[in-house]
């Protein structure tokens, strides 16, 4: 919701204070899947390079959407941001409120688009397979329109 391209850089900008963001993917348009009766999703991915263990990421990503001034009013509804740990290197986690990797980014062409756009040859830890191969495998359908880079 609002201007999405701000939102993602207000978010990139503030993820900058928990690391270095070594690398961020262009900007892509995207279908919404679930709740469908809604304006297309704006999505990237950022590859930040952080101390922090993954449930201190975690807080630190909702205390930044909190700021950005996300609602949580309906589940997989519109928001003005959404930010989620797909990997952590090649940790696996499975904490309260946490499962690393994303449990659902292997059938999301949303996330593995911009992933393979910046880390083709990275590994998924449980599946053994490159983002490059996980996006491959994916069936038609889940439209994804690169826009620019940020």
């Amino acid at each position: 919701m609002g201007d999405r391209a701000e939102n993602l850089n207000a978010a990139i900008l503030k993820l900058k204070t928990m690391g270095e963001v070594a690398s961020v993917s262009a900007f892509y348009e995207t279908e919404p899947l679930e709740v469908t009766a809604q304006p297309w999703f704006l999505n990237c991915v950022v590859k930040l390079e952080t101390e922090q263990t993954p449930t201190q990421l975690l807080a630190s990503i909702l205390g930044i959407e909190h700021q950005l001034g996300r609602q949580r009013d309906q589940h997989k509804g519109p928001r003005n941001i959404d930010i989620d740990i797909v990997l952590f290197g090649d940790a696996v986690v499975h904490a309260p409120g946490l499962t690393i990797p994303h449990p659902a980014m292997h059938e999301r062409r949303f996330v593995l688009e911009p992933l393979a756009e910046i880390g083709p040859d990275v590994g998924h830890p449980a599946f053994k397979k490159t983002i490059q191969q996980l996006r491959d495998d994916l069936p038609e359908g889940q439209a994804v329109r690169k826009l620019r880079k940020p």
